[in-house]
């Protein structure tokens, strides 16, 4: 698995992108000129990696464009040490980011093709989430709650009261909600039964799918 002076200049051409498009967070920018993307896609494929698009992975799902990927993460304002729940592990690109900026990760993938292949890879890169699971992301995961912040990687239709419910007071839940074209929507948990929301502009993501394979 190389990770050669080319690719840190094409992630540092990829920071500057992010960064003309609004991403100020520098805990998020060098996170994203850390991680070799290009290795949590298809070798053939390294022309794209370092492109600001979103990029097939397999069964039906892409790796996040990255401004997407930065802008979702900086949405959530981490903290180090904060407890984060993913909901879409994918590639695991976004759970890397999430590590990289000292997040205790908790994700939860409904691919079982997808979950495999990432469990056996991201340590192979160095990264270790607090828990993987193979499962249904809109019931989130009881067991582990609250959290600090849940960032959903998938097109919800709706969201999930499960998610909200599973937000320490202070916390925030980024989504985005729709069907074809999802608006980015950020849920800050203001006490035991309020919610603010914010909406940020349209993106596209692949649908978030209930129940197991």
């Amino acid at each position: 698995m190389k990770n050669t002076f080319i690719h840190k200049g094409m992630r540092k051409n990829l920071v500057a992108i992010l960064e003309k498009k609004g991403i100020v967070n520098q805990d998020v920018l060098k996170a994203i000129n850390k991680i070799p993307r290009h290795l949590f896609m298809d070798s053939g494929f390294l022309d794209h990696a370092y492109v600001d698009k979103a990029f097939p992975i397999g069964a039906d799902q892409t790796i996040s464009q990255p401004y997407t990927v930065a802008r979702q993460t900086e949405l959530l304002e981490i903290k180090r040490g904060d407890k984060i729940l993913e909901i879409g592990t994918g590639s695991g690109y976004q759970t890397a980011v999430l590590l990289e900026m000292g997040a205790l990760v908790y994700s939860i993938e409904r691919q079982n093709e997808l979950f495999k292949k990432t469990k056996l890879f991201l340590p192979k890169l160095g990264y270790y989430p607090k828990k993987l699971i193979f499962g249904d992301g809109y019931i989130g995961l009881k067991q582990e709650a609250p959290f600090d912040g849940i960032i959903v990687t998938a097109g919800a239709p709706f969201v999930p009261k499960a998610l909200l419910a599973q937000l320490k007071v202070g916390a925030k839940l980024v989504i985005p909600v729709g069907d074809a074209l999802q608006i980015m929507t950020l849920f800050t948990r203001v006490s035991a039964s309020e919610f603010e929301k914010e909406e940020f502009g349209e993106f596209r993501f692949v649908p978030l799918l209930e129940d197991k394979n």
